[in-house]
């Protein structure tokens, strides 16, 4: 019975840190639930990046009443002083008889000065592992970039069935339905980053900003566009660069050896160069690129470019997660560009494998998500 009262209070702590997607990065999203006698006394989640803990709020609202209460929160609490202080002395202070926790805390900092044990030792039951798997698919970008510090990468795809992402001549508009297209505004909103090759830049000139969120923060979250660009031809009359603002940010990873006027100009106007070094002429190094994404906090990042870049990344092991739309159309079209284009390969078990698939539909369209 008691089992079945945890895992019904850590789903309602689970939906609470859910609200807050796209909003805490590179800070996992957190959700806290107190319980007293068969109610909930207080509730929190992590609102934002920088802002008090889930427990902060959720011990807050319960008051002088969460003495001998049970806490539930979806992540570990913390011990150590970050932006905020120790959530363990919080819950401590508060004289919480018992905390019910998801999923472990792996940021080094908690797993070092072990946030369990001190809650042990202070008297306080623990029980951790409810729900520790919805718990880690939710945290999935918080895990994957605070312990590799680099970003949790998706690959986002919309091609018509038989794999094409544009005619011969580089047109796409539209494969995908209004519905799809609308899924992919929402997506942009909850990842740091977008990220795009030339190619995409010269044919679609496309904006690559959120429209058309309902979630009531999105305008106050940062718009970061990346161009992979080797030689810094992105031309300054295109839309990614005339709009950038303090909302909309454009990053563009250029070779070492790109012209230097070139990228004065882009600087001019408000783009930030990152410099990589080629591992072949003209091809930049993406896993370098990676790790300075990541030195720059950015935890999460959808890829959306062409042939060129999907392969590329694929190749060079750097996505974890993929998003395929397929539309119900067929381009029969010889010439037509393919979604990726790999090497050849020496036989079908050499194909990369996704994990842990789901479906969905969007209206007319399929949505293939998996991990690789």
């Amino acid at each position: 019975m008691t089992e079945n009262k945890d895992i019904t209070y850590m789903k309602e702590a689970l939906a609470l840190a859910e609200t807050t997607r796209g909003l805490t990065n590179p800070d996992p999203m957190v959700g806290a639930i107190i319980v007293k006698n068969g109610k909930v006394i207080g509730k929190g989640c992590h609102e934002k990046f920088g802002q008090p803990h889930a427990e902060t709020y959720a011990i807050k609202e319960a008051s002088k009443e969460a003495k001998d209460s049970t806490l539930y929160v979806t992540l570990e609490p913390c011990c150590h002083w970050g932006n905020n202080p120790p959530c363990t002395s919080s819950i401590i202070k508060a004289g919480i008889k018992r905390v019910v926790i998801a999923i472990r805390d792996p940021n080094p900092l908690v797993k070092r000065g072990d946030s369990i044990s001190i809650l042990k030792n202070a008297g306080i039951e623990v029980q951790l592992g409810v729900l520790e798997q919805e718990a880690t698919k939710l945290n999935e970008v918080f895990i994957k970039y605070i312990t590799k510090k680099r970003p949790f990468t998706i690959l986002k795809i919309a091609s018509s069935l038989d794999g094409k992402i544009a005619l011969h001549d580089g047109s796409s508009k539209w494969i995908t339905c209004t519905q799809s297209r609308q899924y992919v505004h929402q997506l942009r909103n909850e990842v740091d980053a977008t990220l795009v090759g030339i190619g995409t830049i010269l044919k679609d000139d496309p904006l690559l900003t959120s429209r058309n969120i309902k979630n009531k923060h999105s305008s106050s979250r940062r718009n970061i566009r990346i161009i992979i660009d080797s030689f810094a031809q992105t031309p300054l009359t295109s839309r990614i660069i005339r709009s950038i603002s303090s909302k909309n940010s454009t990053w563009i990873a250029v070779s070492t050896k790109a012209d230097k006027i070139k990228i004065a100009n882009l600087e001019k106007i408000g783009a930030k160069i990152i410099p990589i070094s080629e591992i072949q002429p003209g091809i930049l190094d993406l896993k370098k690129l990676m790790v300075i994404l990541g030195k720059d906090q950015i935890s999460s990042l959808m890829i959306e470019g062409g042939s060129k870049i999907n392969t590329a990344m694929l190749e060079s092991k750097l996505v974890d997660k993929m998003l395929y739309f397929l539309a119900p159309k067929i381009i029969a079209e010889k010439e037509a560009i393919p979604a990726i284009a790999g090497n050849k390969l020496a036989s079908i078990n050499k194909s990369i494998k996704l994990k842990d698939v789901e479906y969905k539909n969007i209206d007319t369209d399929l949505l293939v998500t998996g991990y690789i």
